[in-house]
């Protein structure tokens, strides 16, 4: 489990720069446009909506994150996401969240 998560933990710092790079691209190709960005969750964005406008996020990164970041299991990063972020509504600009963990 450790290797794992040390795994996702070097994957991440090395896409880390890219990701933030799209989420720039993305606000520099659409700069009159709002993006409701989720806390913490930059690095799991993987694309935009442009007939809604809505971030799209990777919900298998998501969990990554809370793992490796708030040192949760995978049980309890899948139920934090699901009550607390998914879950949640905020307004007509809420994220899109991609179930990729298949």
């Amino acid at each position: 489990m450790y290797f794992i998560m040390l795994s996702n933990l070097i994957l991440t710092s090395i896409f880390l720069k890219y990701i933030i790079k799209m989420l720039d691209k993305i606000i520099n190709a659409y700069p009159d446009e709002e993006f409701l960005i989720a806390d913490d969750f930059d690095s799991a964005i993987i694309g935009v909506d442009e007939k809604s406008m809505k971030l799209i996020y990777s919900v298998k990164k998501c969990i990554e994150l809370l793992i490796i970041d708030q040192l949760m299991t995978e049980e309890e990063s899948i139920e934090y996401f699901e009550y607390n972020v998914s879950g949640s509504y905020m307004g007509e600009k809420t994220p899109i969240w991609c179930y990729d963990n298949f």
